[in-house]
């Protein structure tokens, strides 16, 4: 599974793809930061609207549903944008 951490994940041996901490960057790097950026805000938008719905707390169903829901959500959201 593709896992895209932020800063804060540093030291991942290269398995988890982090952005490039400095400030001082060349063209390659600010290139990776921002397609990385690009990445993860495609999930970090979905998260927030998981938390803003409050989903799992108001759904009284099976898990199996409540895990098909929960997936459904970010593919959703990604095909509206």
């Amino acid at each position: 599974m593709k896992c895209w951490a932020d800063k804060a994940y540093q030291g991942g041996d290269g398995i988890i793809p982090v952005p490039f901490p400095s400030l001082r960057l060349k063209l390659r790097q600010r290139r990776h930061n921002s397609t990385h950026a690009r990445i993860r805000c495609l999930g970090e938008q979905a998260m927030a609207a998981l938390k803003g719905w409050c989903l799992p707390r108001k759904l009284r169903c099976s898990s199996n549903r409540v895990t098909a829901i929960v997936k459904a959500i970010p593919a959703l959201r990604h095909a509206s944008t």
